[in-house]
């Protein structure tokens, strides 16, 4: 009898299982929609698969809704497959913005805000919206991101304590955005081995666009950004120029992150006259796009121009450099830059938003430099610190030296802080040369920044050079040379069908 109703006990819970199968498989046959056929009918081949997939993501939101063991909130389900959605892509530019980072977005390109000061970009995006790394851009000059110290390609690596891997964009920026005065301690990774904390008071960050000044005859120009005032800036920028009898120009694009891209083609328009700036290229053949320079330049051809870039200057400021380098009308001495070739658009919905990518942008040359990046026609880097060095480098951040020096003598001229690298050399094992840019960093940081620093900056250093050695002529001669040589190797090598 006790057999027997062990017998009966394992039967019934083997027939409740069961049952509790069909159930589950009536839900979900209830929610479900006719399935595809294993030949792929999905795509564009087949217009009504988007309407099946769309059906199925309705029925499962109102499943949950009705069904999930607590009481969810409509908008978080929402937003949670806004995300997944955009996600799916694999394309860190193209994200579902909730309402606070429609307002961060909003803020950037045309207001202020409280904040520390960073662009910032997120690294390996997962299919949940969270990265497993957040880099730095570029810092916006005269900020309290800038003045701290923080670099193009640093890794921040958490803030407050709190780790970002595993964080969204969202929660990122409102962890580096708030009240200003406040204070925010970030963990730094610069390099692979070298670590260290650094702590910011946020400000009120007003978006900056230009800086300019002149060098003797030299007309000197620095956008720091592309917003809708950036090309009148540079118009008064270049005015003043005229005015003070300029022979020659530098345009600074280093560390400029981009911005909007009409304002780009309004700043190559004053350097080109008319013909293609940049072509956009999409899917559907009515949103690709050519956009031409005006045929009214504010510099003229006989104005020698050098522009100035780095691995911080991407997107909009790459469009520019871009431009003015297949067109013949500039000689470009830096770094190779970021790489963005990517066109964005902004959606709004509902008090949020979503930003997709909807095509790629070509420079006049007909090239998508997306993760390629523009290479200068000279290459000049600053000296870097060799793995050798990061150790020695990590204790003489974690003594505050150098801030502390600075602090005591915040007038120091080019000789105290020539003598004060001596000694860090001295006592730390570091090049000289390096810790003097080290320490003049520091001071620029603590005051406004200057324009420009000619006695270190070795890229301006390059440019002036070029322009007052009477040496731009035959470069650019040179340069031109050397594109034809190969055009017609690739044209060779891949000889057009006839």
């Amino acid at each position: 009898m006790k057999k027997d109703n062990v017998f009966c006990r394992k039967n019934f819970i083997s027939l409740l299982w069961v049952v509790s199968g069909a159930v589950l498989c009536v839900i979900f046959a209830a929610v479900s929609v006719p399935r595809l056929d294993a030949q792929g009918q999905s795509g564009e081949n087949n217009p009504s698969a988007g309407r099946r997939y769309a059906a199925i993501i309705q029925n499962v939101f109102d499943f949950i809704q009705r069904n999930y063991v607590d009481e969810v909130d409509p908008k978080v389900i929402y937003e949670g497959a806004m995300t997944g959605m955009l996600n799916a892509l694999g394309d860190p530019y193209s994200v579902y913005m909730p309402e606070s980072e429609m307002t961060d977005l909003n803020d950037t390109t045309q207001g202020n805000f409280g904040g520390v000061g960073l662009y910032i970009s997120a690294g390996d995006l997962q299919g949940d919206g969270t990265m497993n790394y957040l880099e730095v851009a570029a810092p916006m000059e005269d900020t309290p991101g800038w003045r701290a110290g923080i670099n193009p390609g640093d890794h921040i690596i958490s803030i407050d304590g709190e780790g970002t891997r595993g964080m969204t964009m969202e929660e990122v920026l409102s962890r580096l955005r708030g009240t200003p005065g406040e204070k925010v301690t970030v963990m730094i990774r610069r390099g692979e081995k070298l670590e260290f904390p650094v702590d910011i008071v946020r400000a009120v960050i007003e978006v900056p666009t230009t800086k300019y000044a002149v060098i003797d005859d030299i007309g000197y120009l620095k956008l720091i950004t592309f917003t809708p005032m950036t090309m009148d800036r540079a118009r008064e920028a270049i005015l003043e120029f005229r005015a003070k009898g300029y022979k020659s120009l530098i345009l600074d694009l280093r560390n400029n992150y981009g911005g909007l891209l009409e304002s780009a083609v309004g700043i190559s328009s004053l350097f080109l006259d008319g013909g293609l700036v940049v072509s956009t290229k999409s899917r559907i053949p009515g949103e690709s796009r050519n956009f031409n320079a005006r045929r009214v330049t504010m510099v003229g051809s006989d104005i020698p121009i050098v522009v100035l870039i780095n691995k911080g200057s991407a997107s909009a400021s790459e469009i520019v450099a871009g431009a003015l380098k297949d067109r013949g009308r500039a000689y470009l001495v830096g770094e190779k830059s970021y790489g963005k070739g990517l066109v964005q658009q902004v959606y709004p919905l509902e008090k949020g938003g979503f930003k997709i990518t909807t095509a790629r942008y070509y420079t006049p040359s007909d090239v998508n430099i997306d993760k390629i990046g523009i290479p200068p026609d000279r290459e000049v880097s600053f000296p870097d610190f060799t793995d050798a060095d990061v150790e020695k480098l990590g204790a003489l951040i974690k003594s505050n030296a150098i801030r502390s020096f600075i602090e005591a003598n915040p007038a120091a001229s080019a000789g105290d802080i020539d003598a004060f690298a001596g000694e860090l050399g001295g006592e730390y094992g570091l090049d000289r040369m390096l810790l003097r840019r080290l320490v003049r960093n520091e001071q620029n940081r603590t005051s406004i920044a200057p324009v420009y620093d000619l006695e270190y900056d070795v890229q301006l250093q390059e440019a002036v050079n070029i322009l007052r050695g009477g040496t731009y002529r035959a470069l650019m001669q040179t340069t031109k040379t050397l594109k034809v040589l190969q055009e017609e190797a690739v044209q060779e090598e891949f000889p057009l069908a006839s």
